[in-house]
């Protein structure tokens, strides 16, 4: 068997579960909660690249998206 990591938009999570269960050969593992300590770091990681996002956009290296699309995303 083989194992397979994917990352879903949480507006589709709930539908792709209910299809990917629906096939008899797949096996879904639920997601680990993360402690708190993992959290920590991953909380660490993201707000470091955020920093590099804006620095790069600082350079003129990259474009980053307005309020509005970033609101009409949600």
């Amino acid at each position: 068997m083989k194992d397979i990591t994917l990352s879903i938009p949480d507006k589709d999570y709930t539908f792709f579960i209910k299809l990917i269960k629906s096939l008899d050969f797949v096996q879904v593992k639920e997601p680990k909660k993360l402690t708190a300590s993992a959290a920590k770091q991953q909380f660490l990681e993201e707000f470091k690249e955020a920093v590099e996002e804006v620095n790069l956009a600082r350079q003129g290296k990259i474009k980053l998206k307005s309020a509005e699309q970033l609101l009409s995303e949600l």
